[in-house]
């Protein structure tokens, strides 16, 4: 931990850690469910959401990656077990038990929407108190503003693909 790294964060640090460590659980959890849910995937335009669910975990795991850096910078630790991941969750998570591409869009929707939810409110718990993790959070934000949007362009294209035919 950077002795001035930390000295110019203006805000209560260990609420920030708890904070990043939630986030941190979320990150963990929406690998996992774009990981599985890409691997079991079925239904139409399927290849084009196992794509797009890949390419989400690996913008996962580098968030998680990001956020991790930024609890140890800060002095903390993250979170070290699912059981943890599941105990501070912010958003959860849904198994994709029902393979069916739809399913999985709409629940990954779902997770993206809490996670702008969560980024936003971590946003304005920043802004005045922490630059450096402020920036980390806007740029993550970004990546799941994005998300969503290409997640819900797919499930438009699926809804008209299976309205025509």
């Amino acid at each position: 931990m950077g002795t001035k790294g930390r000295e110019i964060v203006k805000m209560d640090v260990e609420h920030l850690l708890l904070l990043l460590n939630k986030a941190y659980s979320d990150e963990w959890f929406a690998y996992y469910q774009y990981w599985l849910g890409a691997k079991v995937a079925k239904g139409p335009m399927k290849e084009g959401v196992m794509a797009e669910l890949l390419q989400h975990a690996g913008d996962e795991l580098r968030h998680a990656d990001m956020v991790a850096q930024r609890i140890i910078q800060l002095g903390g630790s993250p979170a070290e077990s699912p059981k943890q991941w599941y105990e501070l969750s912010n958003c959860g998570y849904d198994p994709p038990s029902d393979p069916y591409v739809r399913v999985l869009l709409e629940q990954n929707i779902k997770g993206e929407q809490c996670a702008i939810q969560t980024y936003n409110a971590l946003l304005a718990e920043t802004k005045e108190g922490d630059p450096v993790t402020y920036n980390m959070v806007l740029q993550i934000l970004q990546d799941e503003v994005m998300h969503e949007e290409d997640l819900q362009a797919l499930l438009e294209d699926l809804d008209l693909m299976t309205s025509r035919g």
